[in-house]
């Protein structure tokens, strides 16, 4: 199992735990031992469900137990897991989270069911190279989010969840049609511009898929009002500046600052940054409960960090990329990468 670093600390390397082991000691013959808990291997079984797939078990989950019950478990799980102690964490909001995550964890014993997933494949329009990344996720910790490019739009998909939003949501979509010109530095640190900036742009964003799908219910004999000769669905298109990718038209970097106000995990987040643009962020409740999608900046700030601001949680996410080279990871095709990222959702709901 690779687990993040601890939190706040993105730019760290993600830490490796085994969690089973196979001895193959002859032909079509082989031994599985459990490498979970603190007493040592210990029996467990391995199954191949179908192809992609596969579950393991453990079959000796007393192993798991420790001798100062759930109140020990816990507090070693949070050691290696948090990298810190009950006593550190003075948030009541932020122990209970904690607590949850280790209730719904544990009571799995290491019998768990895996299924493969693709990296997302990388052309040369991408704004960087897609992969995964490690990301802050206020009181939460550190998750682990795919970043996927799909033409206009990019999307970051949840590997890892939490209790308000399970692994396999978006957590957060990038709009690349929609760049966002931020304001001097001074400015920048007052809240309120930088929200009357995104609320603008959501505001033409709505206007435009309104215009949209207005445009799509028109009669086939009747050619919409806008089209032009020589100018068709491209024409339309380039004039929404969709045509070459927005990257190419990024300037140098500049001063980024986040606005008074804003929560930050991380204070040591990037001070320039390439391009930013127009995104939605995922919340919801516990349980995944009245989930909406709400307004958001993009920050784009070199190859391999960019970060997210919530615009309604008054909160920012900084992402670092996962530089672990994963052995036959890639998809086979566009088509099953996409098909892969609708049956990780489709687990999730």
């Amino acid at each position: 199992m690779y687990l993040p670093p601890h939190d706040p600390h993105v730019d760290d390397p993600m830490r490796f735990k085994p969690l089973f082991r196979i001895h193959l000691m002859e032909r079509k013959c082989a031994t599985v031992e459990c490498m979970y808990g603190h007493k040592g291997p210990h029996n467990g079984h391995i199954q191949i469900v179908k192809k992609d797939e596969f579950s393991t078990k453990c079959n000796q989950t007393d192993h798991h137990r420790m001798s100062g019950g759930r109140q020990e478990e816990f507090r070693t799980w949070l050691r290696e897991e948090w990298g810190r102690t009950l006593e550190d964490i003075f948030h009541e909001h932020m122990q209970e989270l904690i607590l949850m995550k280790f209730i719904y964890t544990s009571q799995y014993d290491n019998c768990l069911t895996y299924r493969r997933i693709y990296l997302p494949p990388s052309t040369p329009q991408d704004l960087i190279q897609p992969g995964l990344f490690k990301g802050t996720y206020g009181s939460h910790g550190l998750e682990i989010v795919m970043l996927s490019f799909h033409g206009k739009k990019a999307k970051g998909t949840k590997i890892t969840g939490d209790p308000n939003i399970p692994a396999g949501q978006q957590t957060v979509e990038i709009d690349l049609a929609h760049p966002l010109q931020l304001p001097d530095i001074e400015t920048l640190r007052d809240f309120s511009e930088l929200s009357r900036l995104v609320l603008e742009v959501q505001e033409q964003v709505r206007r435009e898929e309104q215009e949209e799908e207005e445009h799509s219910q028109q009669p086939a004999s009747q050619p919409a009002a806008r089209s032009h000769p020589g100018e068709g669905a491209e024409g339309e298109e380039t004039a929404a500046g969709a045509e070459g990718p927005p990257q190419e038209k990024a300037a140098a970097s500049q001063p980024f600052v986040l606005p008074m106000g804003v929560i930050s995990r991380n204070e040591d987040y990037p001070r320039t940054c390439r391009i930013c643009f127009y995104g939605t962020g995922l919340i919801a409740g516990h349980g995944f409960t009245s989930p909406e999608r709400t307004p958001g900046v993009f920050v784009l700030f070199d190859d391999d960090r960019f970060g997210f601001i919530w615009l309604e949680l008054k909160s920012f996410s900084l992402y670092s990329r996962i530089k672990v080279s994963f052995q036959n990871a890639q998809a086979p095709s566009p088509e099953a990468f996409d098909e892969m990222l609708k049956n990780i959702q489709s687990l999730a709901t």
